[in-house]
């Protein structure tokens, strides 16, 4: 029985809204991302649907990968599961447009989930940070091309090595935010943004999309097999355990490099 619930709800004008929720702070699992590639598969073999919202209920839009369990639970792989960053690929090659409503925070595997999409509605009370390097770990989720492709290659560096949290207003100074919105209506205008969008030829918009992403989904793979390289070699180490135990904990770290 999964643990999350995925609602898709499509309306007159061409546009379904995807709702996931898994708690109050939607953290991620390998089957979730897998769930949500399908749903979008499912809706590009729909006539009727010309784009998509994809939204949460609850505090944040997600909040990465559930620290509680230690580095077992930030690994989000098991030999039974699909890993998930084979599923997250799948979000790329979604043929259809998808705008994220993003309300609380979106942090880490989270902001790569909102950058899977194609754009950005938040407010000035979303949240977006990129912590990995706070607990030790690496980046993953196809980080490593879609921050810098989004935001520049300094500022995603920037994002990545302090692992600082930023705002909706500065998210949308940087880029990283396509349209702000008043607190509380993210989705609201989320959907107004893909209700314009359905608003045009609908196979034109998809020939668009696929000329400007068309490389992407490549590259995102190409990158999270050098990322999940990265992340089971880092979380062998000593500072991986610490810094992800010390998250669930919330206290500093005691790094030792090693």
């Amino acid at each position: 029985m999964p643990d999350f619930t995925i609602a898709t709800e499509v309306s007159d004008d061409h546009v379904a809204v995807v709702t996931f929720r898994r708690g109050q702070h939607n953290f991620f699992s390998a089957e979730m991302i897998a769930a949500l590639a399908g749903a979008f598969a499912e809706l590009s073999a729909s006539e009727h649907v010309r784009a998509v919202v994809l939204g949460s209920s609850g505090k944040h839009f997600c909040a990465g990968a559930d620290l509680s369990g230690g580095v077992s639970g930030a690994r989000l792989t098991s030999p039974d599961q699909v890993h998930i960053y084979d599923a997250a690929v799948r979000l790329f090659q979604q043929p259809l447009p998808v705008i994220a409503a993003v309300q609380g925070g979106a942090i880490g595997g989270g902001l790569g989930l909102a950058l899977a999409c194609d754009f950005r509605v938040a407010s000035a009370a979303s949240r977006f940070s990129a912590p990995f390097a706070g607990l030790g770990v690496h980046h993953g989720f196809g980080l490593s091309v879609t921050l810098p492709l989004v935001v520049g290659h300094q500022r995603a560096l920037d994002l990545l090595l302090t692992g600082r949290r930023i705002g909706g207003e500065e998210a949308a100074s940087i880029g990283l935010v396509d349209r702000l919105a008043p607190v509380g209506g993210e989705l609201a205008a989320a959907k107004e943004l893909a209700a314009e969008i359905a608003g045009n030829a609908p196979l034109a918009v998809r020939s668009i999309k696929a000329t400007l992403r068309s490389r992407l989904a490549a590259e995102v793979r190409a990158a999270t097999r050098h990322e999940k390289a990265e992340q089971d070699r880092l979380f062998a180490t000593h500072d991986a355990r610490e810094g992800v135990r010390a998250g669930a904990e919330r206290r500093r770290p005691e790094f030792l490099g090693r």
